[in-house]
């Protein structure tokens, strides 16, 4: 019997907690309403989501029938945006997404409770939400409404035996109807843009003076030809970041309304201008690549406009005084994902960098290549911003056996995506690659590419969910440590392998580094740890 007490409960902690992936997994394809309720968030968010990308895509397609320096000159440029961008985006928009989500929940439920007969369920829920927050932060998120609360609180009786059933978005016609004719106050939305604001305006600045070291940084010296070409794309494109964070960060606001389809609009109205004024400056106007940079810009702060008369319509932008904006919560998690992003995009950056030093055909094939890459797997960010929106949720209500289901239907949908975009993309590359170039040296290296680039494709889609799952149980922390000590591994295996394997082994090194994001995100949920605590609990049940 000593023997059996020794032996149990290890086998109890490690194995049991993983086979969560894998719960309910018949129901995958099931449009119950969980399964409604994440597609309806996730496939409008997945087309906005790829807004940037599939921007710089056209780009590409362009201006690939310029020629492959102006491409590697592009290529480079779009690296070091996206890193600029992602490192101010990133954390913005992840944590307006899970406080918006929050604090719109705790307002529909302090709505809710004088309507009807289910106040006593609401109230609970609400004394749950409390005890989950810090003193400090829900008094910022119920300052407005404290006084009601607190009275509503003390005439409910407690019926913890109901938490867990109720759905985390209510959707009661009298609540739906008063919150389109009443602007909400949401002072992680007034933060949002106030913080968005001021990265672009300090990004633009910091590309625009600093282009020139950070183009020899990414292996583009004086002499280089495609110095020249690089220069003027990364300056005009740089004037486009505060309409670029703007933007997402009012994309965040939306995730966190459960709203994906108004920035979906956005998105579609600036790509289509996008589209057409491309072919007009780069070849009508004969502007080059400079034509392909301002039309860029031009579209993103038409989406930015979209979206902010849109926000003016549904949340009180200006805060009834300074002190109600939630900067304190935006710096004390958004420092964790700033060093988490860092390591994140200095990865990617670091690959092209490497490709760059290799000539100007590897790099033109390595940004194509890239390019799919990521804008193929970006389409799971769709699930991954409706997994965090429901998350956020779940936890703010402490119903964690949603949360564990939301959790586990975004992954095991996410899988299923991941191999119809292996199918899609390795067969796309192979007969369509001469849409982004005619050089025969190019798509020479691209199909050497297309192994790795459609393999790759359900460990990338993971990887990005992975992070709306993390993003929406708030396990910053986690997240921020685990992708350091992923990019130090996978940064040593870049510079060894693209040494020892030129073009080849730096996409061996992309998919080291995937696959390490992956593990790390099954590590967490699949032992227990963290936010996922209760898992142990739950599933030693019989």
């Amino acid at each position: 019997m000593a023997d059996e007490g020794v032996f149990q409960p290890p086998e109890r902690k490690w194995k049991i907690p993983l086979l969560v992936f894998f719960k309910d997994a018949s129901l995958v394809f099931k449009m119950d309403e969980l399964g409604s309720e994440i597609l309806c968030i996730a496939f409008p968010a997945a087309l906005a989501l790829a807004a940037d990308p599939i921007a710089s895509l056209i780009d590409t397609a362009f201006i690939g029938h310029l020629g492959p320096v102006a491409l590697a000159a592009v290529g480079v440029s779009i690296a070091i945006f996206n890193q600029a961008s992602r490192i101010a985006v990133f954390p913005l928009v992840s944590i307006t997404t899970s406080l918006v989500a929050e604090e719109d929940t705790i307002e529909r439920i302090s709505n809710e409770v004088p309507k009807g007969e289910n106040s006593e369920k609401v109230s609970d829920k609400n004394c749950e939400t409390k005890e989950l927050k810090d003193a400090d932060a829900m008094l910022e998120i119920l300052e407005e409404g404290s006084t009601k609360d607190s009275e509503m609180k003390a005439s409910m009786p407690e019926d913890d035996s109901k938490t867990g059933a109720a759905p985390c978005v209510i959707t009661g016609g009298r609540n739906k109807a008063k919150s389109k004719r009443e602007k909400r106050h949401i002072p992680s939305a007034s933060t949002a843009l106030v913080i968005g604001g001021l990265l672009g305006l300090i990004q633009t600045l910091f590309l625009i003076f600093a282009a020139k070291p950070l183009l020899s940084f990414m292996g583009v010296k004086s002499g280089s030809p495609m110095l020249a070409p690089a220069l003027k794309y990364l300056t005009l494109r740089s004037l486009g970041a505060p309409a670029v964070l703007l933007s997402l960060a009012m994309q965040g606001v939306f995730r966190g309304f459960k709203d994906t389809k108004t920035p979906l609009y956005a998105t579609v109205a600036g790509d289509l201008t996008n589209i057409i004024l491309d072919p007009i400056f780069i070849f009508v106007c004969r502007l080059g690549v400079s034509g392909a940079a301002i039309a860029h810009v031009i579209s993103q702060y038409l989406i930015s406009l979209i979206l902010l008369l849109k926000l003016m319509t549904r949340v009180n932008l200006l805060p009834p005084r300074l002190k109600d904006l939630q900067f304190h919560r935006f710096l004390k998690n958004g420092f964790l994902l700033l060093w988490r992003v860092i390591a994140v995009t200095f990865c990617v950056t670091l690959a092209a960098s490497l490709a760059a030093r290799l000539g100007s055909i590897p790099m033109a094939a390595f940004q194509i290549c890239l390019q799919v890459w990521l804008t193929s797997s970006l389409l799971a960010d769709g699930l991954a911003v409706a997994g965090q929106a429901i998350l956020a949720c779940a936890f703010a209500e402490k119903d964690y056996g949603k949360a564990t289901a939301a959790a586990t239907r975004v992954l095991q949908m996410t899988f299923v995506l991941g191999l119809g975009l292996a199918l899609l993309v390795g067969v796309g590359l192979k007969f369509g690659a001469g849409v982004f170039t005619r050089d025969p040296n190019v798509l020479q290296l691209i199909s050497i590419s297309i192994p790795f680039i459609a393999a790759t494709q359900p460990i990338n889609c993971l990887a990005f969910v992975f992070d709306g799952v993390n993003f929406g149980a708030s396990d910053f922390a986690y997240t921020a440590y685990s992708m350091i000590l992923v990019s130090i591994l996978s940064i040593a295996s870049l510079f060894y392998l693209s040494k020892t394997n030129g073009f080849v082994g730096i996409w061996v090194a992309l998919t080291i580094y995937m696959v390490l994001r992956i593990l790390a995100g099954i590590w967490r949920m699949g032992s227990g740890t963290g936010p996922w605590h209760f898992l142990r609990g739950q599933f030693r049940l019989p």
